[in-house]
């Protein structure tokens, strides 16, 4: 199975380093020197990395027979994509790669069927799950401890408890109801 692993940045000095934007939680495995990656556009590559380092917060790699700034900055947008074994799982037993997640049917505590997970989006504060409901509308549900309660990859399922108004268009804001309902109208913008 190939799984994107980093997305190629802007070319960093003149010795032909990239900058990355990093796409796995296992860099230091992925994106290790000696590793050949594959890549998309798939003319690119295949790349072999020959260095990396951190430099101010980013990692920096450098690809065998790209050796200036020219030859790296033709790189750029290019994303590194690794073979991984399908039944190879991250360290961490609550982490997940996209591929395990991708068609688990989604489903409250109580078994009541929400729909199934069609796309993983990941963002810089959190990952969503794109879930597809079974009338064909599309609901995100952000990965975070509070909201999906399990992942049973036996069972091809994610257990949610949702808030109010998630999932449904059920949610209240009672602070909002409750004001206008205590304290009557305001006249001429004093109380």
């Amino acid at each position: 199975m190939q799984l994107v692993v980093a997305r190629i940045g802007r070319a960093h000095g003149i010795k032909g380093e990239v900058t990355v934007e990093v796409r796995t939680d296992e860099p230091e495995l992925r994106l290790a020197p000696g590793a050949v990656l594959a890549t998309d556009p798939a003319a690119t590559g295949p790349l072999t990395i020959e260095t990396g380092r951190v430099h101010s917060g980013r990692l920096l790699l450098r690809f065998a027979g790209v050796s200036d700034r020219t030859g790296a900055e033709a790189l750029r947008n290019t994303l590194l994509i690794a073979d991984v074994d399908p039944d190879e799982r991250p360290e961490d037993d609550d982490e997940f790669y996209d591929h395990q997640l991708i068609d688990l049917d989604v489903v409250l505590a109580d078994g009541t069927e929400v729909g199934r997970i069609t796309e993983i989006s990941h963002l810089p504060s959190q990952d969503l799950f794109v879930v597809e409901r079974p009338d064909g509308t599309e609901v995100m549900i952000p990965f975070v401890e509070e909201i999906v309660a399990d992942i049973d990859l036996e069972r091809q399922r994610a257990v949610i408890t949702p808030p109010p108004g998630l999932i449904d268009d059920r949610a209240e804001i009672a602070s909002a109801r409750g004001e206008s309902e205590a304290d009557g109208p305001a006249e001429d913008g004093q109380r």
